[in-house]
């Protein structure tokens, strides 16, 4: 072999090894990725910073279990108490918002329980236990599922009333949870982001959204190498810098579908 091709081939070996090196483990929500989000974010992480995001995408409640393992190096989940919790119990070393959109209530378009009216996110559940009509829950512990159960409570409907014959846990991220949701014309909370992009909508529509109680906060949570030595974080550090800049703020409030903005930016 020419020296020449020996001197390429090494210059090669060494270019792919650095690139492997810049890159890192990021649980990520089943409803951020099905928003179609990450497809405009990581392209432009990667050519900005040279910094390959790889996701781990599951519900918020694994996504910790993971951040806790030393699994990844970095979450972006939306259930604050329990970010709080992990970052309290030194799994995180800190919280940092992001953006936000909402949650909304997706039923059959000749909403039966009349929904639509409600003056309330907790009436709009109440109307649907009252006639007991067909309601999908992610059931997955998710950060949806948590807001889903937390808004059931306030509303006096407790896991005894809320019967199988018409309450139904898909145990199934947001995409799945609508696609059962669809075949069985039933309602269910939804973030809106993935409402929007969800293709198979069939005979369902909005029905209720506006209720402060539906603000859905996601937040970036680096994990703590105190705890996990090996985890990456001046790679997640690299991250956070860059999804507060304002290339982010531009990238995330640009990202429309049918007219409508999907998230919010508002890191400080």
């Amino acid at each position: 072999m020419k020296l020449g091709t020996i001197i390429a081939a090494t210059l090669l070996c060494c270019s792919a090894l650095t690139a492997q090196a810049e890159s890192m483990k990021m649980a990520v929500t089943t409803s951020f990725h099905n928003s179609g989000l990450a497809d405009v974010l990581l392209p432009e992480i990667e050519a900005d910073l040279g910094l390959e995001v790889q996701l781990l995408v599951v519900g918020t409640g694994q996504a910790l279990r993971l951040g806790e393992a030393g699994d990844v190096d970095a979450i972006l989940v939306h259930s604050k108490a329990s970010e709080e919790k992990f970052v309290a119990a030194g799994y995180g070393t800190h919280r940092r918002e992001i953006m936000y959109n909402d949650f909304v209530f997706i039923g059959p378009s000749e909403d039966p329980a009349q929904i639509k009216d409600a003056q309330s996110a907790t009436q709009a559940l109440g109307l649907i236990a009252e006639v007991q009509a067909p309601f999908v829950s992610r059931g997955d512990d998710s950060g949806t599922h948590k807001k889903e159960l937390s808004l059931w409570a306030a509303a006096g409907v407790d896991a005894e009333q809320r019967d199988v014959a018409w309450y139904k846990e898909a145990g199934a991220g947001m995409g799945a949870s609508l696609n059962t949701a669809s075949g069985l014309n039933a309602y269910i909370m939804s973030d809106r982001a993935s409402w929007l992009k969800f293709g198979n909508k069939g005979a369902l529509a909005l029905l209720y959204a506006g209720d402060p109680a539906l603000f859905n906060q996601y937040a970036y949570l680096p994990v703590n190498p105190d705890k996990h030595p090996h985890v990456k974080s001046d790679l997640a550090q690299k991250l956070e810098t860059w999804l507060v800049s304002p290339r982010a703020q531009a990238l995330i409030d640009g990202y429309t579908l049918e007219g409508g903005r999907l998230f919010t930016f508002n890191a400080e």
